[in-house]
């Protein structure tokens, strides 16, 4: 049977459609209300569909659904599948499979805190998942100092040293009962869920409850526990009254997408966590945020009655939601709420701003390695053209250093030997021989970047080369991101997911963007000029002026005479002169 037949045996109901390709390889899972419209919207009309979408509707080959009794269940088998699959096409946590997690023993008589990077159900309590290793190690090294806990594996016949240094009450020969043991157990619970207020007041009622009692070794150690924690939790400060939330920031830079998230208990922050997210530059804020909070939340144990959310999502999304968590989910506009929201999107910034000054470095060695280069190319220098059908031609020359752009060395360049014509390839010869005829040897960069295919390139070689100069010049095309070297017809396709390609991608839209912004300037001041020589009393000096203070023609026409009278150079005569003009 084809995908058109099946198309027309799909059921109204709730469920999970699996995409595969020819190959029978599961490439995307999704889920649906109702299976039989949302899977039939994939293989209708795609001028609405993301690229992703499209890219991934060609290689679909066969499909399959399963139907489920509730939406949620669609929702919770979903999450299931992707984490099973891995598919190609859905929003992933990247590396999840590497999180650690803090697990507690709730199984054993005498439970353990222990890291573990498997989930499984075998009654324990998993705490995460965390996206530092290290931290994660420092806080289990914290609760050890806190809580007496046992840490071995098997029972010993006689206390270790843990006990003796007071770091274990070594219930493997019979030195605390179960009962006092599993008060610990529950605090150290209660102490990983951020609920240090009621850790504090919990613990100071047993102390006293056993100094009443007078088994006063058994307070002394609550008593103990307890100064740990106000220790720990002293500098904490009170950021809301409305308990217990998680609160979500998400941050997108240079194709690389990034969701934080932010714990509040007993209205104290108590940590966060930040996760990077793959597959998602093509999908919307909203769909983001929520592929995060499916994948976040079937790895880990909610707690919060609330989650703070950076956009809207879809109704049924939040519906669905809401009740597989068991948490309201509001987008927050206003207060201490939003607040917390905007907190976790700007730490997700700078963690991305940071990352990407972090793999600049990398960007410029694996440059090196893939074009082989004879040095890192720490200044690189990149040119890309614009112009309409001829007119107003300009060049602009970007420059990177150590892969992060050095603004102060930017150029732009006004075509003259093309005026009134479009010549691509001319225009690169100029350019290139305005920037390299003269220059000297030590102030050539490392590489050159000419925006464009074999034909930019071999325009810029041919002025580069007759000037004497060695550096290597590569050309880049924009349609499939392919790199034309010296000397070869084959260009070279760098990784997609490589941080050499993001480099050269920045670069050219640097060139791209520094180049249209002037464009556009002197197509602005074309356009004033033509219409205001027309105006009697309104010359070049005024004509400048007028410009610098309004920008545009719209702005010049619907200023009042007093407001064109007050511009530098402007009298009253020459502003009625204009509004005249323009009332004709």
């Amino acid at each position: 049977m084809n995908i058109q037949e099946k198309l027309k045996t799909l059921p109204a109901l709730p469920g999970v459609y699996l995409m595969k390709d020819s190959r029978g390889k599961i490439i995307y899972v999704g889920k649906a209300v109702v299976l039989k419209n949302r899977v039939r919207q994939y293989f209708q009309s795609n001028k609405n569909h993301s690229a992703k979408v499209k890219a991934m509707v060609a290689k679909v080959a066969d499909f399959e659904t399963i139907i489920t009794a509730t939406e949620v269940e669609a929702l919770i088998l979903e999450c299931n599948l992707i984490k099973k699959y891995r598919p190609r096409y859905n929003i992933s946590l990247k590396d999840d499979k590497s999180y650690p997690y803090l697990k507690l023993t709730l199984a054993e008589d005498f439970p353990r805190i222990v890291l573990t990077r498997r989930v499984i159900h075998d009654g324990s309590r998993y705490f995460g998942p965390y996206t530092s290793g290290l931290a994660v190690k420092e806080t289990l090294q914290l609760l050890k100092k806190i809580f007496p806990l046992r840490t071995c594996k098997t029972f010993a016949k006689r206390p270790c040293l843990e006990f003796h240094i007071k770091r274990c009450l070594a219930p493997c020969a019979n030195k605390v009962s179960r009962e006092d043991y599993m008060r610990f157990v529950n605090a150290a619970e209660k102490f990983l869920e951020g609920r240090t207020t009621q850790v504090e007041r919990e613990l100071s009622n047993q102390m006293a409850q056993a100094a009443e009692a007078l088994n006063f070794e058994q307070a002394a150690r609550l008593r103990d526990t307890l100064l740990a924690v106000r220790k720990v939790t002293e500098k904490q400060k009170i950021v809301t009254d409305s308990g217990d939330v998680d609160a979500i920031g998400l941050a997108r830079l240079d194709g690389e997408t990034c969701a934080q998230i932010f714990f509040v208990r007993d209205g104290k922050v108590t940590g966060r966590e930040i996760f990077l997210l793959s597959g998602a530059a093509d999908e919307s804020d909203a769909q983001a945020v929520t592929e995060f909070i499916k994948q976040y939340y079937s790895r880990a144990q909610i707690s919060a009655t609330e989650i703070l959310l950076p956009v809207t999502l879809a109704d049924d999304d939040l519906k669905i939601l809401s009740e597989w968590l068991g948490a309201k989910l509001i987008e927050p506009k206003r207060g201490v709420k939003r607040s917390l929201v905007e907190m976790a999107t700007e730490n997700a910034e700078k963690f991305l701003k940071e990352l990407g000054t972090r793999n600049w470095g990398l960007g410029v060695e694996e440059l090196k390695n893939f074009l082989n280069l004879p040095k890192l190319p720490r200044r690189m220098e990149c040119f890309d053209i614009s112009h309409i059908q001829g007119a107003e031609t300009v060049a602009s020359m970007v420059v990177f250093k150590d892969g992060a752009p050095d603004k102060k060395s930017y150029r732009r360049y006004k075509i003259r030997s093309t005026e009134g014509k479009p010549d691509d390839f001319q225009s690169m010869r100029e350019v290139t021989s305005r920037r390299y005829e003269k220059i000297s040897p030590e102030d050539l960069p490392d590489l050159i970047v000419i925006d464009g295919g074999i034909g930019q390139l071999n325009s810029a070689l041919e002025i580069i080369r007759r000037a004497g100069h060695s550096v290597p010049v590569v050309g880049l095309a924009k349609q499939f991101e392919l790199i034309f070297v010296e000397g070869s017809p084959t260009p070279i396709e760098l990784p997609k997911d490589s941080q050499a390609l993001k480099l050269m991608q920045r670069i050219r839209d640097e060139a791209h963007r520094f180049a249209i912004t002037y464009h556009r300037k002197l197509r602005r001041a074309r356009n004033l000029k033509s219409e205001l020589d027309n105006v009697a009393g309104i010359g070049a000096k005024r004509r400048s002026e007028l410009f610098k203070k309004f920008g545009t023609l719209a702005k010049i026409k619907s200023a009042t005479v007093e407001e064109l009278a007050a511009v530098p150079s402007m009298n009253r005569t020459a502003a009625e002169s204009i509004k005249n003009f323009f009332a004709r």
